[in-house]
């Protein structure tokens, strides 16, 4: 099964988040904190969006800096994904 986002929604998949702090502890799965950086999956077609036009800035493959708690939590095929719209992205890491 394959997700296809509608209008600004963009589709990311999270980067593995850290296992080891800077000072070299590991850390256990509720330690760890959510990843901030993921990688775009899939990306809508924009279009009219609350009465504006919506360009998508961002493309398949592109890593993004997200905000720290947006989007929503979905699984498919037994793989985490998060659907956000576009003005939820703050940056693409280069």
């Amino acid at each position: 099964m394959t997700i296809k986002p509608l209008f600004d929604k963009v589709v990311v998949k999270a980067m593995k988040a850290e296992e080891k702090s800077q000072g070299g502890i590991i850390l256990t799965a509720a330690a760890q904190e959510k990843p901030a950086i993921c990688e775009v999956v899939a990306v809508g077609p924009g279009g009219i969006v609350d009465d504006k036009e919506v360009t998508m800035q961002v493309k398949v493959g592109q890593k993004v800096l997200l905000s720290k708690y947006s989007g929503t939590e979905v699984k498919v095929d037994g793989e985490e994904y998060t659907i956000i719209r576009q003005s939820d992205i703050l940056a693409v890491v280069e």
